[in-house]
């Protein structure tokens, strides 16, 4: 099981309003370099995600769709990275005080993934995670800062 979290110094809304646009989705998921809402109103169930992977001349693409939302807390989304798999990430977002704890578990589902997974495996999740909350921080806080200069 990969379970990862990280306090993020701004309040939930923020963290809501970053996961909630779709374009915004590959500043901060690991290993994406553009994404697009392909299908729905995003973050609406059922609604998806194709996004772009580059790694060296290699370019990839997969879908990521809402499988369960509860705005503004949780979002549970099945990746689709084709051949490779498909995996269920769900993002919890906490009010902290006037922060917010935002918990990433992930759970390979089908394909490669799926058959390869065991501690190891989740292992490797982990470090993705810990960077992926990190430039998941960093988008908020930035976003929240930004909209705190506007008001002021």
């Amino acid at each position: 099981m990969a379970v990862r979290h990280r306090l993020i110094h701004a309040a939930p809304h923020y963290v809501w309003a970053v996961l909630a646009d779709g374009s915004r989705y590959a500043d901060w998921v690991v290993g994406t370099s553009d994404s697009r809402v392909a299908r729905g109103r995003w973050p609406e169930l059922d609604s998806a995600i194709e996004y772009t992977v580059r790694i060296g001349p290699w370019t990839g693409s997969g879908t990521t769709v809402v499988r369960r939302v509860d705005v503004p807390a949780e979002l549970e989304l099945e990746v689709d990275s084709g051949p490779v798999g498909t995996a269920r990430v769900a993002i919890e977002v906490r009010p902290w005080g006037e922060e917010s704890l935002v918990i990433v578990d992930e759970h390979p589902l089908r394909g490669i993934v799926g058959a390869l997974h065991n501690a190891a495996f989740d292992a490797l999740i982990q470090l993705r995670h810990r960077d992926m909350l990190r430039r998941l921080a960093n988008v908020v806080e930035e976003y929240a800062g930004a909209r705190t200069h506007e008001r002021a």
